[in-house]
């Protein structure tokens, strides 16, 4: 497969990866997350979880750069558009970076897609890697914190409405609510049932408690919070939370936030946190209810 770009370094080597290369990935990905942003983001479940799909091959869509046995590079297209790519922080600047790029531009055209991108830390070595490649930016994520000690405030749900953990009935509904929503403005295939229960179910550390949804008075699934804590520290974070389309505004969001926080709580987490982008227009939501930005994200991409 043709790269598009000079030779990587003298010495390094490349290779597919395997599900068994789950920690060395996170491990790099880690280093450069701590070096960009200053704190690790990441988790190994996310790899995990996102390998065990089984509309995904990951020796297929993935190459990582070796020096001798240390992972210096890595990159990954997920779906026709959705990259990953990472290097070590003491390897920057010798080309591999630029070697990752084109060749997930190339599996990209391989694979008929017209637009590859990657998220990336706003104004880091990646992004800047990026902007002078010619990437674009698609949308803009945030990273939003509720505070130790402080709280969402309170929403009534309207009359003979609940919220609470999901039952294995719920879990269809559950995903088409997810699913329903997020492609009101997120551009690909609909995420196939299987892909939801080994992204979720399957990920390392599933508790039943960690789906919470909201039901009306028939029992039927209106909004849906995905909630974990980080396997690293006691923080929760919601990584899917969606309101059906014909229920919105009436605080039924809030409440899943609140009922989410809440567990989280109550199973050990003392800061709580989420991500959105500006493609949902929820930022506003979020910062009105207390929770406050920590970082910020770009999505970067080219048209191929």
């Amino acid at each position: 497969m043709s790269t598009e770009a000079r030779a990587l370094p003298e010495g390094l080597t490349t290779r597919p990866l395997t599900t068994s290369d789950s920690r060395i990935v996170f491990d790099l990905i880690a280093a450069q997350e701590r070096e960009d942003v200053g704190v690790v983001q990441i988790e190994e479940a996310d790899l995990v979880s996102d390998w065990a799909k089984p509309s995904h091959d990951v020796t297929a869509s993935s190459v990582g750069v070796f020096d001798g046995e240390l992972l210096v590079g890595y990159a990954e297209l997920m779906g026709a558009d959705r990259a990953d790519a990472a290097v070590l922080p003491s390897y920057r600047g010798r080309g591999i970076g630029t070697w990752l790029a084109a060749w997930l531009r190339a599996l990209g055209r391989s694979r008929g897609s017209s637009v590859v991108g990657m998220p990336v830390p706003q104004d880091s070595a990646g992004d800047r890697l990026l902007a002078a490649l010619g990437y674009h930016v698609r949308w803009t994520s945030w990273i939003l914190q509720l505070p130790e000690g402080k709280q969402i405030p309170a929403r009534d749900l309207p009359p003979g409405y609940a919220v609470r953990q999901a039952v294995e009935a719920d879990l269809e509904q559950a995903h088409g609510v997810l699913e329903d929503a997020f492609l009101e403005w997120s551009v690909r295939e609909r995420e196939p049932y299987a892909d939801f229960l080994a992204a979720v179910l399957g990920r390392p550390g599933y508790e039943p408690w960690n789906v919470r949804v909201a039901v009306d008075p028939a029992g039927e699934v209106v909004g849906v919070s995905i909630v974990f804590i980080s396997a690293e520290s006691p923080l929760a974070y919601v990584s899917r939370l969606a309101v059906r389309r014909d229920q919105r505004n009436r605080g039924i969001a809030q409440a899943l936030l609140v009922n989410s926080f809440d567990v989280a709580r109550e199973h050990g987490a003392t800061v709580s946190e989420l991500n959105t982008d500006s493609r949902t227009g929820a930022l506003g939501l979020y910062q009105k209810v207390g929770m406050e930005t920590t970082a910020v994200w770009v999505n970067r991409a080219i048209d191929l």
